[in-house]
């Protein structure tokens, strides 16, 4: 099952509060919805919380979606969301952390969690990922959202919710930025 095989009945069925409609939401999404946090958190603890979090808001949503999008659509606005919201909420944090301990070793990784990063990625991947960490998190959402999952400039102007000369320019800067890097082309 996947996302494209959510059916209307399904979705009227869930938002009325049947849970076995819900759980075929779920079966059918929540790999969508995990590899877009992921790409966007770059993490895949803080991804599994936030697919967890993202279902959650759905569930509680759900009644309140109108079809004026696709449900894909709609599923990847609120994943988008609340991986970002996550990300700003980490570095407010990160920043509150240094300001208490003015201890800049606490930002960094261990050696443990490079080292499991590291066996997880291989190759173009690797590279890939860390081209893409170089940038903020708008780009990266971007980019990530154009040219990883596919979508028209239209369909990630209406995830974010931005107007679509914004997302223009948000990709024409990151592909410069990973240009200058060497990266873009990697990409494709």
């Amino acid at each position: 099952m996947d996302i494209q095989s959510i059916s209307p009945d399904i979705i009227h069925k869930s938002a009325a509060g049947d849970i076995q409609a819900f759980a075929e939401i779920y079966k059918s999404a929540s790999s969508f919805v995990y590899n877009v946090a992921l790409r966007t958190a770059r993490n895949r603890e803080d991804a599994q919380e936030i697919t967890q979090e993202v279902f959650l808001k759905v569930f509680k949503n759900l009644r309140d979606f109108r079809f004026k999008s696709s449900f894909k659509t709609w599923l990847y606005r609120i994943t988008v969301n609340t991986a970002l919201n996550a990300l700003k909420k980490a570095a407010h944090e990160r920043r509150r952390q240094f300001a208490y301990h003015e201890n800049i070793s606490a930002e960094l990784p261990t050696q443990a969690e490079a080292i499991e990063t590291s066996l997880d990625h291989s190759g173009q991947k690797e590279q890939v990922n860390k081209m893409l960490e170089t940038l903020n998190p708008e780009y990266r959402t971007c980019i990530v959202l154009r040219e990883m999952q596919g979508l028209r400039y239209d369909e990630i102007a209406q995830v974010l919710q931005i107007n679509i000369n914004t997302v223009r320019s948000r990709l024409k800067r990151a592909r410069e930025m990973l240009l200058k890097r060497g990266g873009y082309h990697e990409m494709q």
